[in-house]
C-alpha cells in the first residue's frame, strides 16, 4: 500500500445507507486499516483495471488497422522489402 504523504486531493460523495453498510463490512473483511484506505484501494484497483481493458482495445484496433492497411492497402513495397524479396527468391530458386 502506498505511503499518505503527498495525498492532497479530495473526493466527496454521497451514498445510500445500505451502500454504505456494505462498504463498511467489506472493509472490516479486507483487513484494511481505514475506511479511506480501502475506497482508495479498491476504486484504484477498479480504475486500472478500466484503463487497461480500453488501452487493450485501443491497441488491438490500432494493430487491426495496421494490419489490413499494410495487406489491403495501396502502397508499394519500400526498396528493403524489394530487396529482401529478391534475396528470398535468389535462394529458394
Amino acid at each position: 500500500m502506498e505511503a499518505q504523504s503527498g495525498k492532497d486531493e479530495r473526493i466527496e460523495l454521497r451514498v445510500s445507507a445500505a451502500d454504505k453498510r456494505i462498504f463498511r463490512r467489506a472493509q472490516k473483511l479486507s483487513g484494511d486499516k481505514s475506511f479511506s484506505s480501502f475506497i482508495v484501494r479498491v476504486v484504484k484497483q477498479q480504475a486500472e483495471e478500466i484503463v487497461a481493458k480500453n488501452d487493450r482495445i485501443i491497441a488491438t484496433e490500432k494493430d487491426r488497422n495496421v494490419f489490413f492497411d499494410a495487406v489491403f492497402g495501396n502502397s508499394k513495397p519500400n526498396q528493403n522489402l524489394v530487396e529482401a524479396a529478391k534475396r528470398y527468391k535468389s535462394k529458394n530458386v
